[in-house]
């Protein structure tokens, strides 16, 4: 017993300190930082499409350093083809918080705002071998980990795909712009 927490509790501190690393590391690059640090290539640039990077905006066309000066670098990055021709995609990832499928459930039962295993009337009996056993709230409320920090769930929130090095798609996902 004291293990399996002892494990959650180290689980749950990973988990909070790779989240929390990942937001500081890429809340130090900003476009400005990029461009000051690369004035090469974005001098490089058309004037138009040094506007749009300063405006952290992109287009099609636009060349991949472009791109990384106005986005930044991504999370993931996925190869594929598209029209036979090679393309490497740029997933951007941004990170909520909150509980997934429904949790936490109440202490002793129902939802909050969500579906799953609660119990909306707040107690269940059970008969097991001719005894009855009350369980209140849901079997798989852990008090614990559910009554403190939500957890940060990542979520993709733009992507843009290259061919050739350059912008051949882009997307926002929706309410991310």
């Amino acid at each position: 017993m004291f293990f399996r927490m002892k494990r959650r509790i180290l689980s749950g501190a990973a988990t909070f300190g790779l989240a929390a690393s990942a937001l500081i590391l890429t809340s130090c690059s900003t476009v400005e930082s990029r461009i000051s640090h690369h004035p090469e290539v974005y001098q490089g640039l058309s004037p138009s499409d040094q506007q749009l990077v300063s405006n952290g905006q992109i287009r099609v066309g636009m060349p991949q350093e472009a791109v990384w000066l106005a986005w930044g670098a991504p999370e993931q990055k996925a190869s594929g083809a598209m029209r036979n021709q090679a393309t490497e995609t740029w997933i951007y990832i941004t990170y909520r918080s909150g509980y997934p499928y429904g949790y936490p459930y109440g202490p002793y039962g129902g939802f909050y705002g969500g579906v799953g295993f609660g119990f909306v009337s707040g107690h269940r009996i059970h008969r097991h071998h001719h005894r009855s056993f009350v369980f209140f709230g849901d079997p798989f409320y852990d008090p614990f980990f559910y009554s403190h920090i939500p957890p940060s769930i990542p979520v993709p929130y733009k992507t843009v795909t290259f061919a050739n090095g350059r912008v051949v798609s882009f997307q926002y996902l929706q309410g991310y712009r």
